[in-house]
């Protein structure tokens, strides 16, 4: 049961009695009054009861939590998950002794994972998307600096050979990595093409 319809002579009361019917705290729930309710005419003709509707709110993170710890069983990988959100970003962290299955070639299963995740998150679209990044020893962060170097090798190589670069394909996020690189570059300038999964990033001289 998520939703009740419950009444008392006040709102508070009407709220109390719903909290108790669904056995949670207040901070879980969401409340819609339907009827303030009337005291009535000396507290005798004309009583209404104060009517509301409660509803449980999704716990969008404890549905996250259960579905990795399914799918690190799946895997038969022991892993500590720590989350928290931010700013509607949820980030989640991994830590355990064979990450490096979690993190796959060049971090594709780190990003299955982390799309899963979003999905689950995001379903049924009852409340402000969520960004989702799932990460695991720093991953994230090195394949960033990974990407920014290549960025700025090959802005160079563009400017020296004055030849077309295409890089091999990425996923948007690490598309975005590299056009904030040169999004500043007074020479090159980036732009993707192609389809997904197959998009990549094109680095080519400005025009004059």
């Amino acid at each position: 049961m998520n939703v009740v319809e419950t009444t008392g002579k006040t709102v508070e009361e009407a709220l109390k009695n719903a909290l108790m019917k669904l056995n949670v705290e207040r901070d879980k729930v969401e409340v819609e009054v339907l009827d303030e309710g009337n005291k009535g005419f000396l507290n005798f003709i004309g009583i209404r009861p104060a009517k509301v509707r409660v509803k449980v709110k999704r716990d969008y993170i404890n549905e996250a939590r259960i579905f990795l710890k399914n799918v690190l069983e799946k895997i038969r990988v022991n892993a500590e998950i720590k989350i928290k959100e931010e700013n509607n970003v949820i980030k989640i962290y991994l830590t355990g002794s064979d990450m490096g299955i979690l993190i796959g070639y060049r971090g594709e299963t780190l990003d299955a994972i982390q799309y899963l995740l979003s999905l689950v998150i995001n379903k049924n679209h009852d409340m402000e998307y969520k960004r989702v990044i799932l990460d695991t020893e720093n991953y994230r962060a090195k394949r960033e600096e990974t990407l920014r170097r290549l960025a700025r090798k090959v802005a160079e190589k563009v400017k020296r050979t004055g030849r077309v670069v295409k890089l091999e394909p990425m996923n948007p996020y690490e598309r975005r990595v590299i056009h904030s690189a040169l999004q500043n570059d007074l020479y090159v300038n980036t732009y993707s093409e192609g389809q997904e999964p197959f998009r990549r990033v094109v680095v080519d001289l400005k025009k004059a």
